[in-house]
């Protein structure tokens, strides 16, 4: 069981990946992936179509979400799995999050045509099957292809960082609120990719305090953006603050994404992985390919 093959995050045109639900499934399970979850932003959508082409496969399946969290004036994204996804209290939750993100969105569009780059916000949304989850993904599409930039990392680092012409803050969920939604629909949250914010060590020891305090039980160890130095640091922080260990790629895109479906390293021996909750359901479908994941 520790050594399963999970892919636990990623993303499809529901939110800001370029493929389906269905062709993220047929990928995860070309990588040879035995429990797979479909994590887009503040969206539910592609759950059905997902669970259902993981489960034609022959893969678990376990719901996901990834929410967006403000703390201590940083965007923190927050996991949740193995929930239900009909639950009033995280639909409402996120949809009130996505309304946030298209009035962003247009902000964004007026920012960088004051810096010259009219028509982005129309410009962005081709790129988005979803209005309500324009993002700075799908600004960055659209200004490489127009030209603006060789590559997303560029447009990034020019365009939609904090300080640069295109970025524009936003408050989303706090981070108990979140955590609230996901454990009241049944569900448990873990941390993504923690190495990408940008705490002190002092901050950083308080997201995992309060989020440990607010019934957060795991954090992403091994994923598409953590080095090496990285996967260490943070298994030892799943086993300092007694949390669970996820992994996942994090894949968005071909050709974008640093790592394809279901290729990660496995996650370090010490730590417990997260789909040890649901040990029991995983060992009656490997028993029964028939039982629902």
């Amino acid at each position: 069981m520790h050594l399963l093959n999970a892919d636990l995050h990623c993303h499809s045109i529901f939110s800001d990946g370029s493929l389906t639900p269905t062709e993220l499934a047929q990928r995860a399970h070309q990588g040879g992936v035995a429990l797979w979850s479909l994590t887009d932003h503040d969206e539910l959508a592609g759950q059905a179509e997902a669970r259902a082409t993981a489960e034609a496969l022959g893969m678990a399946y376990v719901t996901g979400v990834e929410i967006s969290v403000t703390f201590a004036g940083e965007t923190v994204h927050v996991l949740g799995f193995d929930f239900d996804e009909h639950h009033p209290g995280i639909v409402q939750g996120l949809a009130e999050l996505r309304a946030g993100r298209h009035q962003r969105a247009r902000d964004m569009g007026e920012s960088l045509a004051r810096a010259g780059i009219p028509g982005a916000y129309e410009g962005a949304i081709k790129y988005a099957a979803n209005p309500e989850l324009v993002s700075r993904t799908h600004f960055a599409r659209f200004l490489v292809d127009n030209g603006h930039c060789s590559s997303i990392q560029e447009v990034f680092s020019r365009y939609l960082k904090e300080g640069k012409p295109g970025f524009v803050e936003h408050r989303w969920a706090g981070l108990g609120e979140a955590l609230r939604w996901v454990r009241e629909a049944g569900g448990v949250t873990a941390i993504a990719h923690p190495a990408r914010y940008r705490f002190t060590p002092t901050e950083e020891f308080a997201l995992f305090g309060e989020f440990q305090a607010h019934g957060g039980r795991g954090v992403e160890v091994t994923c598409g953006s953590h080095f090496p130095d990285e996967v260490v640091k943070y298994a030892d922080m799943a086993l300092e603050f007694d949390l669970l260990a996820s992994r996942g790629s994090d894949f968005h895109a071909p050709g974008e994404s640093r790592v394809p479906l279901g290729t990660l390293p496995d996650l370090p021996g010490k730590v417990t992985p997260i789909w040890s909750l649901w040990a029991p359901r995983l060992a009656a479908q490997q028993a029964d390919p028939m039982v629902a994941a």
